[in-house]
């Protein structure tokens, strides 16, 4: 990955990037071009996990390590992209001097497409992350097909000795793989088949960094269970702490399954 920045008035910009989609060939999976094109794509998409790890060397280059300490990079995916598109990270230029801010940032294309909306903090600024910020709608009883077993409160098991067994120098530095350590899947309480995909993605550093090869305890729960014209959706909450107890990392996630790839909803 390149780190090279651009600073100019006001705003700070990453290096345009090309990611590659290594889960093309999925079965049922949007990442796969028949699959993605069946239900209206342009083509196989890449994750929108994938694009908070744009962000990182602009976070590097503002704040060092101190970032990997306390940071929520908080993003609301709204475009999807496609193998090897072109995208950068656009960043608010903080205030001079300011060791805690809370700024503006999104992902867009050559074409001036946002990718992704939301913010990025550090430290322990005033304001809530964009994806903190937003509503939770819980769907109406009864409404829900393809999310008709899942319920808030629902919990993954906890798995009292997670470890990520690869990092840089011991520590986990890319916001995409911090997404990886602290994501949380409910397959048994959705009703297949069906096509998801990534809403939203707000990884927050409470006490990092997360290390590498390091035990945590992680946890996760459903927050929310709603459903919107085309699709239906959950809010997930995930945690790791280590083993004194400490919280060092969470994560509030948005997953949407397509109400048009499901046979439940065929005939509505």
């Amino acid at each position: 990955m390149s780190n090279t920045v651009e600073i100019k008035p006001g705003h700070i910009y990453g290096e345009w990037q090309q990611p590659v989609n290594k889960w093309q060939g999925l079965p049922n999976s949007i990442h796969t071009d028949a699959v993605a094109e069946k239900v209206g794509m342009r083509g196989g998409t890449i994750p929108g996990s994938v694009h908070l790890g744009h962000f990182r060397p602009i976070l590097d280059k503002l704040y060092g390590d101190r970032w990997l300490k306390t940071c929520a990079v908080s993003m609301y995916y709204t475009f999807a992209t496609v193998d090897r598109e072109d995208v950068r990270a656009v960043v608010k230029t903080p205030p001079a001097g300011a060791t805690d801010a809370l700024m503006d940032a999104w992902v867009e294309n050559k074409d001036g497409k946002v990718v992704a909306k939301g913010s990025l903090a550090v430290g322990k600024p005033q304001g809530t992350p964009y994806v903190s910020s937003l509503p939770l709608e819980q769907a109406k009883p009864g409404s829900n097909r393809i999310l008709s077993r899942m319920h808030v409160g629902a919990e993954t098991p906890v798995d009292d000795n997670f470890i990520m067994a690869e990092g840089d120098n011991g520590i986990v530095r890319d916001p995409s793989e911090m997404f990886r350590a602290l994501r949380i899947v409910f397959p048994d309480l959705l009703n297949q088949p069906v096509v998801g995909f990534f809403g939203a993605s707000e990884v927050v550093l409470h006490d990092g960094p997360i290390r590498a090869g390091v035990p945590y305890r992680k946890t996760g729960k459903v927050i929310c269970v709603g459903d919107s014209n085309k699709t239906e959706f959950a809010w997930f909450e995930s945690a790791l702490h280590d083993k004194s107890g400490k919280l060092v990392a969470s994560m509030r996630h948005l997953n949407r399954w397509m109400k048009v790839s499901s046979p439940l909803w065929k005939a509505a």
